[in-house]
């Protein structure tokens, strides 16, 4: 038997890596769609897999580092966030445990960029998302 399921959004996950200088951690996208734009690292949580597993592995695949600590700050839904389909992204802030920072095939380079001197093309939604965070750390 057949179930007819409504369409959906597709679940991400984003990061803000802030270094001790208070800089944000972006890559530069080497895929479609913002090749060549500024990003935080990030990507689609997997059927079956915690929010927060898909969390660490994506920094992980994108940035080579390790986190020891992440807090939701903020969930993203607009439906056009990511011209190729409708996701809704958490947003974390993160810690990480290490610094050595690797790239991988999805990016051609990586920056910490000062949060009042971000790069002018950035992707997705992710200039909201990290003004967003300022508002909020101030909160904190």
């Amino acid at each position: 038997m057949s179930v007819n399921r409504p369409k959906t959004p597709i679940l991400t996950v984003d990061s803000l890596i802030i270094n001790k200088k208070g800089e944000v951690l972006m890559i530069k996208r080497n895929y479609f769609p913002f090749v060549g734009f500024w990003v935080l690292p990030g990507g689609h949580v997997k059927y079956g897999e915690r929010v927060e597993t898909a969390l660490k592995r994506e920094i992980f695949e994108e940035t080579n580092l390790k986190i020891k600590s992440y807090t939701l700050f903020g969930v993203y839904s607009d439906p056009k966030r990511d011209p190729r389909y409708h996701t809704v992204s958490l947003a974390y802030f993160c810690q990480s445990i290490n610094s050595r920072l690797k790239g991988n095939r999805e990016s051609t380079a990586h920056n910490f960029f000062p949060l009042n001197k971000l790069p002018k093309d950035i992707g997705f939604d992710h200039r909201k998302i990290i003004n967003d965070f300022k508002k909020w750390n101030n909160k904190s």
